[in-house]
């Protein structure tokens, strides 16, 4: 048997391994560090919550388009309560950190997106109205996933006494139900891509690829605040 007549391995492992230089360098990038060493400038932050909100309304729009696009109701429920989730815990953890600085949630809804924004959230996107379930999960992991590995490796180097601004923002991104909805999805793709050639999971690749790098781009975006030249 040929290696286009059948995958080796699990294909979410393959995809990660395949990123793992992408990933790697957000572990490494300084908005990343700074979230636990606390040498992230606060307005860096704030234009990563402005951005982050953006993007997690759009977000959102791909966890229903999964959902209908699901062929039984145990996946439909999986991607509505990822849908829930997004809404209620994260996009209210942006809520009370905006809070805090003084930016009310209207000031935070006017935001307007900045190019990275924009053509990450159109990815996603694209693939979401586009292709089946298995793209729009390869897709969307390199977030889900990449997450839970920052959130994960930033709160074993934060002390007790570390740098208390962020640690919420990690405390929830390494928070075991997270986890737990990276875990549910990298096993429905597993399972949906079982004995796949190697040929049709091309694609997957791209996505997850694509959306590794818009994930480095983006930390890259906010630590800079770059937003429209014009």
């Amino acid at each position: 048997m040929s290696s286009d007549q059948a995958c080796l391995g699990l294909l979410s492992a393959r995809l990660r391994a395949k990123a793992e230089p992408i990933w790697q360098r957000e572990l490494e990038h300084p908005f990343v560090l700074g979230l636990s060493n606390g040498t992230l400038p606060v307005e860096s932050f704030i234009y990563y919550l402005r951005q982050d909100y953006l993007f997690l309304i759009e977000y959102c729009r791909v966890f229903a388009l999964a959902c209908a696009k699901a062929s039984d109701a145990e996946t439909m429920q999986l991607f509505a309560r990822l849908l829930s989730d997004t809404l209620g815990v994260e996009m209210a953890l942006h809520r009370r950190y905006c809070a805090r600085f003084g930016i009310s949630e209207q000031d935070l809804e006017t935001t307007i997106a900045a190019p990275t924004t924009v053509g990450y959230s159109n990815h996603l996107l694209a693939v979401a109205y586009g292709a089946g379930l298995a793209e729009i999960i390869a897709a969307i992991l390199p977030c889900q996933w990449g997450y839970a590995e920052i959130g994960s490796a930033l709160a074993r180097k934060t002390s007790a006494g570390a740098e208390p601004r962020y640690r919420e923002w990690i405390e929830t991104y390494a928070s075991p139900d997270f986890a737990a909805g990276v875990e549910a999805l990298r096993a429905l793709l597993d399972r949906l891509t079982q004995g796949w050639p190697m040929s049709a999971t091309e694609p997957l690749q791209r996505h997850f690829l694509t959306s590794s790098r818009f994930e480095y781009l983006f930390w890259e975006m906010c630590y800079a605040r770059a937003g429209w030249p014009l």
